[in-house]
């Protein structure tokens, strides 16, 4: 293209461009106005439509173009990775069960506090039993003085190897105690039976024998895990155990227990024994409630892992501090020790110690069986095994020679 002479001429050149009264009037023509008004409306479409459609990639509708049987593995993980379906709750419009084979339990509103009374807590009394039947009219004379609320209470037994009649007398106290018009039925009473085939002599010397020990407390354990797995409801925030041989006990017992706070509670145990003349003679009985000591875990060092120690026998020096030989019962019943094993005659235990898991033991945990086993496991569990020094509670005197004379 060859310039004109002299370069561009701005005024030649718009001397060729026409009019701008032309331009305005082409402008102004009704089919350009419409033609650019569609042109407008279709670009504003098409970009609203490409927009919903990104959009609904990005978040909904994402997904591989192919039918869901011919997705591969990696093709359903990309899919997934972007699904976001809307999920609808509706509180109002619970599930209903109507299956009568279905039961709920729902154990978060069970609980073991201070104001169990308030709280109507339930208190679970277990009682193993073998050859009692002489016991039982004063077993239920004092269960009957216990002030707390008998409607919270549920009473269970378990008849092992009796060669008496303990269960036609269990029957008919239980049947007493439950027909009084004194308001003093408990809420409810169960016993149990399960022999495990163990027969423990009456002699005085052979019952209290070095080798009969181990063998008795393991027998003694199953009973007391036998009775508690059959008895035990969800409703129980408390368990007490109670021996039948018992002869005195305060009425408020189990709230003085409970009023402590701690996952166990054991009081001291001793006895009566009158002489001819009246004398008073206080005895101390359950030496199985007692306080650790370095002699003892040397002992056990020693031994095989079987082997369970048994308190009071020169087989055995453990050198523990025993509770039945310590506190008084003119001061504060209040007062606390703690202990690393405990006797049986009576125990406070809270309910979900032994729902965790905490039970007697009918082997050799930690060389202990039996009670003192169930405080060694109770206390490896992180709970918490308190004795009452000052707290006593009177066991019935049996004038054997016991253990620790000998």
């Amino acid at each position: 293209m060859l310039l004109p002479k002299g370069g561009l001429n701005w005024k030649a050149a718009q001397s060729k461009l026409p009019p701008s009264r032309a331009i305005l009037n082409l402008v102004a023509r009704k089919r350009v106005i419409v033609l650019a008004a569609i042109i407008t409306a279709l670009v504003l479409l098409w970009r609203g439509v490409s927009n919903s459609a990104s959009e609904m990639q990005s978040f909904y509708c994402w997904g591989p173009s192919k039918s869901p049987m011919d997705m591969t593995a990696n093709d359903y993980a990309r899919w997934n990775a972007h699904l976001q379906t809307p999920v609808l709750y509706n509180p109002h419009a619970p599930i209903e069960v109507n299956s009568t084979s279905i039961q709920h339990v729902n154990l978060n509103p069970i609980t073991s506090t201070t104001k169990a009374i308030t709280n109507e807590e339930r208190v679970l009394i277990l009682t193993p039993l073998k050859d009692a039947s002489k016991f039982l009219p004063k077993y239920f004379d004092l269960l009957a003085k216990l002030t707390y609320p008998h409607h919270l209470i549920d009473l269970a037994f378990l008849i092992s190897d009796s060669e008496d009649d303990t269960h036609a007398a269990l029957a008919a106290e239980l049947d007493r105690i439950q027909s009084r018009p004194d308001k003093v039925p408990f809420r409810s009473a169960v016993v149990v039976e399960k022999d495990f085939g163990y027969k423990l002599s009456q002699d005085i010397e052979e019952r209290h024998a070095f080798a009969a020990q181990a063998p008795r407390r393991k027998a003694m354990a199953r009973a007391r895990n036998y009775l508690l797995y059959s008895a035990l409801k969800p409703e129980h925030s408390w368990v007490y155990w109670r021996d039948s041989d018992i002869e005195e006990s305060p009425d408020t017992l189990i709230e003085d227990f409970i009023a402590h706070d701690k996952d166990v509670v054991v009081p001291n145990i001793w006895f009566h024994r009158y002489e001819q003349n009246g004398h008073d003679i206080e005895g101390r009985f359950d030496y199985n409630s007692w306080v650790e000591s370095n002699q003892a875990l040397a002992l056990a060092k020693k031994l095989d892992k079987d082997t369970v120690i048994v308190e009071g026998y020169k087989q055995f020096r453990t050198g523990r501090t025993y509770m039945c030989l310590m506190g008084d019962r003119n001061q504060n019943r209040d007062e606390e020790l703690e202990l690393d094993g405990i006797g049986g005659v009576s125990i406070l235990v809270k309910a979900d110690v032994h729902r965790s898991g905490v039970n007697f033991p009918a082997y050799a945990f930690e060389n202990q069986a039996e009670t003192e086993g169930f405080a060694k496991m109770a206390k490896r569990a992180g709970y918490t095994v308190v004795g009452l020094p000052n707290y006593v509670v009177w066991h019935k005197d049996t004038d054997e020679k016991f253990a620790k004379d000998k």
